[in-house]
């Protein structure tokens, strides 16, 4: 890893990029020009504009010496062409070079804030999302992260998973903002799903759990932000044995399962409140059962996926996308679905995206059916 400060000129491998020469090609060019042509064209005029790029991508020293050879190329086309007038040109350099070592200077120091920013989003991350992918009782489940902020690498999405004695259970959601702001509101809700999950029998009471550790931190925010200060999430519980999902759905928009008879959108039969709004429409929650059999895929996602815009303008249409995957392993959708949303939206994600596939394997594993032996 290059630490802020450092030398960034050499390539891991070794080799310089086109790039990071760029300035070398440049004085290079104007110096060939400016001694093969008649010394009306004045094309020495022009080395100033070396070190002044070698400033945007170059350390000081670096960018100083390149500096030190533009002068020194201008010396000794004065003494070539002596009716040149070059030391107009040569203090030209001198002021641009001074210039260049201090901007180049400055822009280290931001790499170095930057490079900061992003250790506290990494060390946040690893706080908030859990480490993929996961299997056990049968359930393969994987993970994808894409946070919009270009300054950090987590945002407002979150996800969690849990293997309890209810069976696997599972957390995806979003908090209203981006960026850094919004990690405080997801840790409230992953942490207080990480106690909630093993202890409650039942979806509604971890929603409930959840509502309150949101209502708790945002407890600190002016009142008349709290509309403004509300998630949406999903609660997810499959039993190991009994071909089951049930889900609880808070406003979050509706999973998709995948199986050989086709798609199926799992809408709510009622809505749920949104987590820190059920003291004002209420709390009442309703739990969704639906089959979930060997071989099915469930897909899990935040509003960052189907609000992906193309170059049209045109939303990413991700159910007509899901009808023609194959169920396959999680993470070789997952990866589908990261490349086709960057393609589709030609690189531009303007949002956080966080999803989360989950199957059910075709051939139980005999630590699976162990497990549910000693269970019984």
């Amino acid at each position: 890893m290059v630490k802020p400060g450092q030398s960034r000129l050499r390539r891991p491998h070794g080799r310089w990029s086109p790039v990071q020469l760029s300035p070398v090609i440049l004085t290079v060019v104007i110096a060939a020009l400016a001694y093969s042509t008649p010394p009306d064209m004045a094309f020495s005029r022009i080395l100033p504009a070396a070190p002044a790029l070698a400033a945007a991508m170059w350390p000081v020293l670096p960018t100083v010496l390149l500096g030190t050879v533009c002068f020194l190329l201008m010396i000794g086309l004065s003494l070539v062409f002596p009716g040149l007038g070059a030391w107009y040109t040569v203090a030209g350099i001198v002021a641009v070079t001074v210039a260049a070592a201090y901007g180049s200077h400055v822009r280290l120091q931001r790499e170095q804030a930057l490079f900061q920013v992003r250790l506290v989003a990494d060390a946040a991350q690893k706080v908030v999302l859990s480490p993929m992918p996961r299997c056990f009782g049968g359930i393969e489940i994987e993970a994808l992260y894409l946070a919009a902020a270009k300054e950090a690498r987590i945002g407002g999405d979150f996800y969690e998973v849990a293997d309890t004695q209810f069976g696997a259970r599972l957390l995806i959601g979003d908090v209203r903002g981006k960026g850094l702001p919004a990690v405080g509101a997801a840790a409230a809700v992953v942490n207080s799903f990480r106690e909630a999950a093993y202890d409650e029998p039942d979806l509604g009471g971890i929603a409930r759990r959840l509502e309150a550790s949101s209502t708790r931190y945002n407890a600190a925010f002016p009142p008349e932000d709290l509309m403004e200060r509300f998630t949406t999430a999903i609660l997810v519980e499959i039993p190991y044995e009994d071909g089951l999902v049930r889900i609880l759905n808070c406003g979050h928009p509706p999973p998709l399962l995948l199986n050989r008879e086709g798609l199926r959108v799992l809408n709510p039969t009622a809505p749920s409140p949104l987590l820190n709004l059920a003291d004002l429409i209420g709390d009442h929650y309703n739990i969704d059962t639906f089959h979930f059999a060997r071989g099915d895929q469930l897909l899990l996602y935040t509003d960052g996926v189907t609000e992906a815009r193309g170059r049209d303008g045109e939303f990413f249409p991700l159910t007509d996308w899901m009808r023609h995957q194959n169920p396959a392993h999680p993470r070789e959708l997952l990866n589908k679905l990261h490349r086709d949303l960057l393609h589709y939206s030609d690189e531009g994600l303007d949002d956080d995206i966080a999803a989360l596939s989950v199957r059910l394997r075709e051939v139980p594993d005999p630590l699976d059916i162990e497990r549910a032996t000693r269970s019984a």
